[in-house]
C-alpha cells in the first residue's frame, strides 16, 4: 500500500463504446476494476501511447487478442481488456505502446498516527518508548503543553494547539489580519474523501463541485477485507463523506474557517472542493487519480493537493532489470499517465501541490523499495533501486514538493528530502522534535476529524468522549466537534496549498471557476515569500530515536532539507505582486 504521506471534479460522462473510440474521448464508469495480471485471466488495462499513436495501438490491442474499451484523447491511452500479463508484455513490445498499467488500486499517503510513527516503506513500524500516559484532551485555548479544559472560548478555542498557524504567520495578528483567500479561490483535496457536514469544514464546503471517482472495494482479489463493507448504495460513497478522515484532517488544515469553533486553517475563506480518488483501506488506482486531475482542469480549480503516492510501486522504474517486463510496463504507465494528467491540470491552471514522501529517504539517491508491489497486500519484495526510479506523483513534473518539519523546525525524521525534489517546507509534526516545550501529541498537527471514523478506531467512547490523547473535542451551543492530532507530510502539503489560496486570492484575475492565477506565477509567489531556511550547521541532522542521520546539501535559499524555504501565510498575504 502507498501509505506514508498523511491522507489526500466535472462529471464523468458515459459514452458508447463505438463512439467514444470514434471519436477519442473517454468511455469509463467512474470505478476502477480490480484487476490483476494473472496469465490467461481476462483483465482489464490502461494502454498509453506514443502521441498521434492512438490508431497503431488499437490494432495492437486487437492483435494481442484484446478488446479496446474506451479512450482519452486528452491523456493518450486506451482502455483495454486482455488476457493477462502475456497480453501486456505483448502490447509493451509494440513501439505505439510506452506503458501498460492494471487498471487497479494505487497508492496512499498514509498519516502518521499518534504515538506510533510510520516507518520508511517496507520496514517494521517504529514504535517510540511511550511516554508518561496523557488524558485524554478538551478544548483549550492554552497550550497544546497544557491540554487541561477551559470554559473561556477564544475566537478559536483550539488556537493555542495551533503552533503550525503560529510558525506561518497564520494567526489573527498575521495574515488572517490582511488576506484570508476567498470563496472565489477553489483548492481541490485530492484523498480518501472530505467529511463535508463536520462543522468546521461545513462553512466552507464546496458541495456542487465537490466529486468522487472510487467505488468501495469490500475485499481484495485474495479475499481480504480492503475497504470493508459498502456504507452506500452501489459501494459508491456520497461527495461529502470520508470514511477514512484523512481528507478531512488535511482539508480542515488548509480551510477550516473562523467561526468560534476549533481551530482554523491557513486560508479560512477558501472554497474546499473534494475531489476523491483514495479509498477507504488508502490506497488510490492510477485511473481515479488521472480522472481526479483532468477533472480539476476541466472545473477551474486553482489549487490541488496531493498527499498520496501512486500505487502499488513506492518507486516506479521503467527498466529495472530485477522487474518482470510486465512489471516495467506496469510502472512506466503510471509514471506516463499521471503525468500526462498531471501537464493537463497546470494546462488548465492549476497549481499542484503535493507531499513529499514519509520514507526518511534521500529522493535522490534511493538504494533499496522494499514495498513494493504494495498491492494486493503480501506482495511486497525487495528491491535494488536507483535514481532512474520515481516516487510518483512527488517526483514528477510540474509540482510543488513540500517535505515536513517539526515544531522546532528541524526536518522531520520521516520526510523525505533531496536538492532535486524539495520545493519548499512546511510543518507537518515530528513527536520525536525536542527542541521545544511541546510534548507527546502536541508536536503533531491537530485539524477537524469525522466523529463516525474516530468511533470506528475506538478513539472516542460511546457517549463521545476522546480515549486518547490524539483527539480533541470541542463542544459549543449543544453540538460538539472532534479534531486529531497526526503527523506526516501529507499534514506538510496543505499548509502549502493554503498559502497558495491566499495568493491566488490576492493576485487572481477572473477566470473559470471564480479567480485565476497561473501555475508558473502561484509557484514563483510562493518561493518568494517563503522564510529561507539553511541546512544545519554541521551539514546534517541526527535523529536518535531511529539511529539514522539524514545529510543536507544546498544553499540557504534551495537545499534538500527545506527547498526554498519554510512557506509564509503572513508575508504571501503581504506580499507586493
Amino acid at each position: 500500500m502507498g501509505r506514508g504521506y498523511g491522507r489526500r471534479i466535472g462529471a464523468v460522462v458515459s459514452v458508447a463504446v463505438a463512439g467514444a473510440l470514434a471519436a477519442g474521448s473517454l468511455t469509463a464508469g467512474t470505478g476502477a476494476t480490480n484487476a490483476t495480471a494473472v496469465p490467461g485471466e481476462a483483465a482489464q488495462y490502461l494502454v498509453f501511447h506514443a502521441e498521434g499513436a492512438r490508431a497503431a495501438a488499437l490494432r495492437a490491442i486487437e492483435a494481442g487478442g484484446g478488446t479496446a474499451e474506451a479512450s482519452d484523447a486528452r491523456l493518450g491511452y486506451v482502455l483495454a481488456t486482455g488476457p493477462g500479463a502475456a497480453f501486456a508484455e505483448r502490447l509493451g513490445a509494440d513501439p505505439a505502446v510506452v506503458g501498460v498499467t492494471a487498471n487497479r488500486r494505487i497508492g496512499t499517503a498514509a498519516a502518521l498516527p499518534a504515538g506510533r510513527l510510520a516507518s520508511a516503506p517496507g520496514s517494521l513500524p517504529i514504535v517510540l518508548p511511550a511516554a508518561a500516559p496523557a488524558a485524554p484532551a478538551s478544548a483549550s485555548p492554552d497550550a497544546a503543553s497544557a491540554p487541561a479544559a477551559t470554559t473561556k472560548r477564544g475566537p478559536e478555542p483550539l488556537a493555542g494547539r495551533q503552533w503550525d498557524m503560529k510558525m506561518i504567520g497564520a494567526t489573527p495578528k498575521g495574515s488572517y489580519a490582511k488576506a484570508r483567500a476567498n470563496k472565489k479561490v477553489l483548492v481541490g483535496i485530492i484523498d480518501t474523501g472530505v467529511d463535508g457536514r463536520h462543522p468546521d469544514i461545513a462553512p466552507n464546503f464546496n458541495r456542487a463541485l465537490s466529486r468522487n471517482f472510487v467505488v468501495d472495494q469490500p475485499k481484495d482479489p485474495s479475499g481480504k477485507t480492503l475497504d470493508g463493507p459498502c456504507e452506500a448504495a452501489k459501494c459508491k460513497d456520497p461527495v461529502d463523506a470520508d470514511d477514512d478522515g484523512h481528507g478531512t484532517h488535511v482539508a480542515g488544515t488548509i480551510g477550516s474557517p473562523i467561526n468560534g469553533l476549533g481551530i482554523a486553517g491557513v486560508a479560512p475563506d477558501v472554497s474546499l472542493v473534494n475531489i476523491r480518488a483514495g479509498q477507504d483501506s488508502g490506497f488510490f488506482f492510477l485511473k481515479p487519480v488521472m480522472d481526479a486531475l483532468t477533472y480539476a482542469g476541466d472545473a477551474g480549480v486553482d489549487v490541488v493537493n496531493m498527499s498520496f503516492f501512486v500505487d502499488p510501486w513506492t518507486f516506479n522504474c521503467a527498466a529495472n532489470p530485477a522487474d518482470s517486463r510486465a512489471e516495467q510496463l506496469q510502472q512506466a504507465g503510471i509514471i506516463t499517465g499521471v503525468q500526462r494528467a498531471l501537464d493537463y491540470a497546470r494546462r488548465h491552471g492549476v497549481t499542484l501541490i503535493t507531499a513529499l514522501g514519509n520514507g526518511a529517504t534521500d529522493l535522490g539517491n534511493p538504494t533499496q523499495d522494499k514495498a513494493s508491489p504494495g498491492y494486493p497486500v503480501g506482495k511486497e519484495r525487495e528491491r535494488t533501486i536507483d535514481n532512474t526510479c520515481l516516487n510518483v506523483p512527488a517526483e514528477s513534473g510540474g509540482v510543488i514538493s513540500v517535505s515536513a518539519v517539526g515544531p522546532s523546525e528541524r526536518k522531520a525524521w520521516y520526510s523525505d528530502y533531496g536538492t532535486e525534489q524539495t520545493d519548499l517546507s512546511a510543518p507537518g509534526g515530528d513527536p520525536t522534535d525536542a527542541g521545544t516545550s511541546l510534548k507527546g501529541a502536541a508536536r503533531e498537527i491537530l485539524a477537524p476529524a469525522p466523529k463516525a471514523v474516530l468511533r470506528a478506531q475506538k478513539l472516542i467512547d460511546a457517549s463521545g468522549k476522546p480515549t486518547a490523547s490524539s483527539v480533541v473535542r470541542d463542544c459549543h451551543g449543544g453540538s460538539c466537534s472532534y479534531y486529531q492530532y497526526l503527523s506526516g507530510t501529507s499534514m506538510a502539503s496543505p499548509h502549502a496549498a493554503g498559502v497558495a489560496a491566499i495568493l491566488v486570492g490576492r493576485f487572481g484575475k477572473p477566470g473559470k471557476g471564480g479567480l485565476a492565477l497561473s501555475p508558473a506565477r502561484t509557484q514563483e509567489l510562493l518561493y518568494d515569500t517563503a522564510t529561507e531556511k539553511a541546512c544545519p550547521s554541521t551539514g546534517s541532522t541526527t535523529y536518535p530515536a531511529i539511529g539514522e542521520t539524514h545529510r543536507c546539501e544546498g544553499s540557504k535559499g534551495d537545499n534538500g532539507f527545506y527547498g526554498h524555504g519554510i512557506v509564509d501565510a503572513r508575508r504571501a498575504a503581504t506580499a507586493k505582486g
